[in-house]
């Protein structure tokens, strides 16, 4: 149940009061954009499925919409804010909770301070800033981190690119990275008015769990550097491609021919063509051929 004693995060008018009296100014390019549809918040907290034995982080607290249905569910709560304002703010207001850690500043910047391989945090939420929320994916993705469940509220346009399929427009290797890291879902579509102030797009509300066996994964810095390659030009075969950035060198042109005779490949064919698995496959082969 959510405090009766906190901000009213339903009212638009409430919010705004508070904003105005706390002396704030929201930032567009911190997506401070916040979540005011009572039924999204439950469905979000719904979703992440928090025990009292989680370590949770949240990214973009803001007026602690979710962090006051968080807090009475888990262990401890890690939350990522980068307005100061704000901070002060949900210090006061949540003075009472011992299971409160608030980490100032950029997430980009600090996340990797409190991350541990070998000990990730259960859980993951965030309403995620429209502007860099494909680089925090991203960088999840590329680092491997494997919370239990993470959810995260983004862009619709940036959940398409995340679940595109091979041959779609919106198929990248930023769809790849996301694939091969996460089983992706997703679970619901919000309108701007459930939002205040209201952004200019639509949104979609993401589920992503770790997918089976990335952590297995060997050699992951230099497929991640072939991955990049492949997807240099979308104009360009991968072939062309992988000899631009420089692979040629580093292997020899007729072991890449060797190789897409292996799999059965035409050499013509474009990355945006090939499933995740096809392009980790490609490179494990690329990676394991001796040179002649």
């Amino acid at each position: 149940m959510e405090d009766p004693t906190a901000v009213n995060y339903n009212s638009p008018s409430e919010i705004r009061r508070t904003v105005e009296a706390l002396g704030l100014r929201l930032h567009k390019r911190w997506g401070q954009n916040f979540l005011i549809n009572r039924g999204a918040r439950r469905h979000i907290v719904s979703l992440l499925e928090p025990t009292a034995r989680d370590t949770v982080w949240e990214i973009g607290p803001g007026l602690g919409t979710l962090t006051v249905l968080l807090l009475p569910e888990v262990r401890n709560l890690l939350a990522f804010e980068i307005d100061r304002g704000l901070i002060r703010y949900l210090t006061e207001t949540f003075s009472e909770w011992d299971r409160l850690q608030l980490i100032a500043g950029d997430v980009l910047k600090t996340w990797k301070e409190h991350y541990s391989p070998q000990e990730p945090p259960d859980r993951i939420v965030g309403n995620l800033p429209y502007g860099s929320a494909s680089a925090l994916i991203g960088a999840f993705a590329e680092n491997r981190v494997l919370a239990g469940r993470m959810v995260f509220t983004v862009q619709r346009e940036l959940a398409q690119r995340m679940t595109a399929e091979p041959g779609n427009k919106n198929y990248s290797s930023f769809s790849v990275l996301c694939q091969l890291v996460y089983r992706i879902s997703d679970r619901m579509q919000l309108k701007p008015g459930s939002f205040y102030p209201a952004p200019e797009v639509h949104s979609s509300v993401v589920v992503l769990e770790p997918a089976a066996g990335v952590e297995r994964v060997s050699q992951w810095p230099s497929f991640l550097k072939f991955l990049r390659a492949c997807f240099r030009s979308r104009r360009k075969t991968m072939r062309n491609n992988l000899l631009a950035a420089g692979f040629a060198d580093a292997l020899e042109a007729d072991r890449l021919e060797r190789v897409f005779a292996e799999l059965g490949l035409d050499p013509a064919v474009r990355a945006e063509r090939l499933s995740p698995r096809q392009l980790l496959g490609f490179s494990r082969l690329l990676q394991s051929q001796s040179p002649p």
